[in-house]
């Protein structure tokens, strides 16, 4: 596993993890390299109870880019079930505890995606567009979030 204590704390709290080990088990991490298109290892897939993707970390990360990476996957999961509310917090959580990963303008998109599914509220993506001129404004995200300002 990673040798970093609060990423072995985050996992443990978070997940159910599953280790294939490249050259200890070839069927299995061929079998679900197939399944799941991994190209590299380490890929840390992040799955729900029926096997649906909702992230992919290819490579190794510093602790706090994976961490940030692991707490994206989460909220992402979360919107995937349509829990606005609860992945708005949880986006929000990632650029407040990580806001010097490249996951934090990803996440601080999101956020405002998520309240305004949760509200229908515009006002949530002009606050955002807002919040982009103020950080993150060279990313793709603020490009993406530039839309709401007009």
């Amino acid at each position: 596993m990673y040798p970093d204590p609060r990423v072995v704390q985050f996992v443990e709290r978070s997940f159910i993890p599953v280790r294939v080990h490249v050259k200890e088990q070839r069927d299995e991490f061929r079998r679900l390299g197939e399944r799941f298109g991994s190209q590299w290892t380490p890929t840390t897939l992040l799955v729900d109870d029926t096997g649906t993707e909702h992230h992919r970390i290819e490579g190794f990360l510093p602790v706090d880019d994976f961490l940030s990476q692991l707490a994206l996957g989460i909220a992402k999961a979360a919107f995937a079930r349509k829990d606005y509310a609860a992945a708005e917090h949880l986006y929000r959580d990632v650029v407040d505890s990580y806001p010097n990963t490249d996951a934090a303008p990803e996440a601080m998109y999101w956020t405002g995606v998520s309240k305004y599914r949760a509200t229908n509220d515009p006002s949530a993506l002009k606050d955002t567009h807002r919040a982009f001129t103020e950080r993150y404004q060279d990313t793709s995200w603020a490009k993406k979030a530039s839309v709401w300002g007009q």
